[in-house]
């Protein structure tokens, strides 16, 4: 990686919010989504130093997920839920007029927004029967998890976006170090994961499970969440040691993070890493495929983090542009 993009990434992985007094205060706040009474409630993460990965003596490690190394995550706010079908739905049936009429022009510069590109209407009814009220949102592209984060942005008038893998992991691990967030007991995973053995062939309510030592819930299973990262077996023996992106070069595979209903508790795990695949859209009938859905993949979501310093408005720029490049999609 060269000097000028790992700044870059040093800087967009620092970035937070335009609200500077809030972010001063980094304190736990919803976020309501303007005109849909929707509210996300979002749990601050004060940055620090954890092990990534596993060891390979943990119960379910993979070769995939070691080095275990050290790494530094910087200060953010994680969405303390996965998001719903309700606030997903928002920006798929959305008035593609009204985003600049509820944000301030300095804020939309600031975020380095002058436009978005709007998520297709499905085909099919994407949960599957498994229900909407109340239930993650499934079967998304990570190019459309990344497109409803500018879209909220720019309703907001703050920078929101995926985490990257290392700030997930880090979050899901809540100060511990054990394969679970509660604990090294895989019997303890009805308590706090959705996951193949409890799951009845179907994904449950957000926030049905107790939630980790940080406040946030179904962070072990219900559904996998998108990371912002290219999934990359050895990446672990290069990694940067702080704020590290593997920035996307290709279109599969990407990174999603803590399983879902269709997988074990082992599956599930803290350093569990799950990569994306062209299957997923297997019985995807458009041709080329999707940009939007994932029609073989009920079993992934995504939630969002805000973090907390803002650099230059031109970094948000080329964010905007690296983090969204289509690759073939």
């Amino acid at each position: 990686m060269t000097a000028k993009l790992t700044s870059l990434v040093i800087a967009v992985v620092a970035m937070a919010c335009v609200d500077h007094a809030q972010a001063q205060d980094f304190a736990p706040y919803s976020q309501a989504i303007p005109g849909s009474g929707q509210i996300m409630p979002m749990v601050p993460v004060a940055g620090g130093r954890f092990n990534m990965g596993s060891q390979p003596d943990e119960t379910g490690h993979q070769p995939h997920e070691a080095p275990q190394h050290a790494v530094t995550v910087g200060d953010f706010w994680m969405g303390q839920y996965e998001i719903s079908w309700q606030q997903y739905d928002l920006f798929v049936h959305r008035d593609d007029d009204s985003f600049g009429q509820l944000t301030a022009p300095d804020k939309l510069q600031a975020l380095s927004i002058d436009g978005l590109t709007g998520a297709t209407t499905p085909y099919v009814e994407m949960s599957f029967g498994m229900g909407k009220e109340g239930y993650p949102a499934i079967n998304i592209t990570q190019y459309a998890a990344l497109h409803y984060a500018r879209w909220l942005s720019a309703k907001t008038g703050h920078f929101y976006r995926l985490p990257t893998e290392a700030e997930w992991e880090y979050a899901c691990r809540a100060g511990t170090s054990t394969p679970w967030s509660f604990g090294d007991n895989s019997a303890m995973a009805n308590e706090y994961a959705i996951h193949a053995g409890n799951s009845e062939e179907h994904y449950a309510l957000v926030g049905s499970r107790r939630s980790n030592p940080w406040d946030l819930y179904d962070m072990h299973g219900n559904v996998a969440e998108w990371t912002m990262d290219q999934f990359d077996p050895g990446f672990y023996s290069k990694s940067e040691a702080e704020n590290p992106w593997n920035r996307p070069t290709e279109l599969y595979p990407r990174v999603t993070r803590g399983g879902s209903w269709i997988h074990t508790p082992e599956q599930q795990r803290c350093a569990s890493r799950l990569p994306s695949a062209a299957n997923w859209k297997e019985r995807d009938p458009q041709i080329p495929k999707s940009d939007w859905w994932l029609t073989n993949a009920p079993f992934v979501g995504f939630r969002l983090v805000r973090p907390r310093t803002q650099p230059p408005a031109e970094d948000i720029a080329r964010y905007w542009l690296e983090a969204i490049e289509d690759y073939g999609i």
